[in-house]
């Protein structure tokens, strides 16, 4: 039996199926046991290494991490969207010299390591951690975000753009109305991930002495009247990052279906509109 994909697996390769899956289970099963071992064996779970965390000073020492990093993301990521943004309709214009200059720009800081740019705002011009954390994330996940508006702007069926020139809309219009509510959908899921980049990247402050989450880990970690509980601050600080990951991926898959249900997409008769019927912006449509 096949279908048009693919042949539908028979008995004895279900069974085969089924033998590499309980082994696969079985081998990742024991190498979980093996590094739970070792964190035993070298005595990561002592009461010593995890008495620190019970004290209220260091909870409120992580805490403060946590926002201080919450609020750099929050920042960097309002800015770097709207940078992204500027950038994209620069490139898209149709006036050379400001696609020029805007591909300049673009290019510069999507090559420029992030780290490299938080310093240099940092030491060359003498502004306070935040701002220099922020001005870094900002010019590459700009950069980055610049380049894929553009291509989901341009991934929109080119008879899109001709058909609602012809309607009689202006540029601005054809780019708010048609194309930009069409490229948000496929654009999503990259957006997303280049914000779950600078969400991570927040760590980096901790190199400029920003107090942040990662900062917040590091000074317990090296405190020797703790005995140095490198593990435990690694096995507290990285579910907190992966669960704020999650959170965005479950912000996008949310937003997604929102926009599936949405009354004014959904069933919306998407064929030529009667003569004399409003365009955007207040334009009728010319009688046949």
């Amino acid at each position: 039996m096949t279908t048009a994909l693919y042949d539908v697996p028979g008995p004895r390769t279900k069974r085969r199926h089924l033998f590499y899956g309980l082994a696969s289970t079985v081998v990742i099963l024991a190498l979980i046991g093996w590094i739970i071992y070792l964190l035993f064996d070298t005595g990561q779970f002592v009461a010593e290494k995890w008495t620190p965390f019970t004290y209220k000073g260091i909870q409120d020492l992580l805490l403060k991490g946590l926002a201080n990093t919450l609020k750099a993301f929050g920042l960097a990521a309002v800015l770097s969207l709207a940078l992204g943004a500027v950038l994209a309709a620069g490139r898209l214009s149709e006036h050379r010299a400001l696609r020029w200059v805007c591909t300049l720009l673009v290019e510069f800081f999507r090559a420029m390591p992030v780290l490299v740019m938080i310093f240099f705002v940092y030491v060359a011009l003498k502004v306070e951690p935040l701002p220099a954390l922020v001005a870094g994330l900002t010019l590459y996940n700009g950069s980055v975000l610049a380049e894929v508006f553009r291509t989901g702007v341009n991934s929109v069926d080119r008879g899109q753009h001709e058909a609602s020139y012809a309607l009689g809309m202006r540029k601005t219009q054809v780019m708010t109305h048609v194309l930009v509510p069409q490229a948000v959908r496929a654009m999503l899921p990259t957006i997303i991930s280049q914000l779950v980049v600078a969400l991570k990247d927040t760590s980096l402050g901790f190199l400029i002495t920003y107090e942040e989450f990662l900062h917040a880990g590091k000074l317990i970690a090296s405190n020797l009247d703790y005995d140095l509980p490198f593990i435990p601050v690694v096995m507290i600080i990285s579910p907190i990052y992966i669960g704020m990951c999650m959170l965005l991926s479950w912000l996008a898959n949310w937003v997604s279906r929102r926009q599936k249900r949405n009354p004014k997409v959904e069933g919306t008769d998407v064929g030529a509109p009667e003569p004399g019927s409003l365009l955007p912006g207040g334009h009728k449509r010319p009688a046949a």
